[in-house]
């Protein structure tokens, strides 16, 4: 979690760093990994995926692999912008109804992400035949992956929730993709439904989730 999960599209934005609560989500994290004893830490580029695969490299005596393909949705002339404005906007309207369409300003495509992101897990695995490893990256690239392997149709992508600092397991040794965890936090806060003090109703709303966790589905959310 950052300063800026839930309010604005970080994207790829640099200097975007973890808040003091973030720091914490991700010292729980490695916690709870390290009796899985993964053999490699590969994290995005960017810095709040570095800071978040710190504790992890330090728990588990790990060296960081930063992986370009493993980087934030690149959300073009989006990046930055508010949520708040963003979803006025019709193309936040087709992002929801037909994300597989959609290609962001500037940016990428959905599809593009999926395709590079899972691209870049099947290579790691390929790297490491045996045992576990450690990816770290963003929620929307977690959501596309598991989608791709759930074999749900992208359009349908939004339905999966990843919380920050959760983890999500699959199995890509054995030939048979295989979905072993997602999106455990080790906790059923995630369940509580956060309401409006005006309307006492859920306030959430779906949204290309940076990291965000919508609030329907609570506890925050990524990766």
């Amino acid at each position: 979690m950052t300063d800026a999960t839930g309010k604005r599209l970080s994207g790829s934005a640099p200097g975007i760093h973890l808040s003091q609560r973030g720091h914490e989500q991700a010292a729980q994290l490695a916690e709870r990994i390290r009796p899985a004893a993964p053999s490699a830490l590969y994290a995005s580029p960017l810095e709040r995926c570095i800071e978040t695969a710190q504790p992890i490299a330090a728990a588990c005596r790990l060296e960081i692999r930063p992986m370009a393909d493993l980087r934030e949705v690149e959300y073009g002339q989006w990046t930055g912008r508010s949520i708040a404005q963003l979803i006025r906007t019709s193309l936040w309207k087709r992002v929801h109804q037909n994300p597989s369409s959609v290609r962001f300003p500037g940016g990428e495509a959905l599809p593009e992400v999926q395709r590079r992101s899972v691209q870049a897990l099947e290579a790691i695995a390929a790297r490491h035949p045996r045992g576990v490893v450690a990816a770290v990256t963003h929620a929307d690239v977690i959501r596309l992956v598991l989608a791709h392997y759930a074999g749900v149709h992208l359009d349908l992508y939004h339905r999966i929730v990843i919380s920050p600092a959760s983890v999500s397991v699959v199995a890509l040794g054995d030939g048979i993709p295989r979905i072993l965890r997602l999106n455990d936090t080790g906790t059923l806060a995630d369940l509580r439904i956060r309401r409006s003090p005006r309307s006492g109703s859920n306030d959430g709303r779906g949204t290309p989730s940076n990291g965000r966790e919508p609030r329907g589905n609570r506890p925050e959310r990524a990766h």
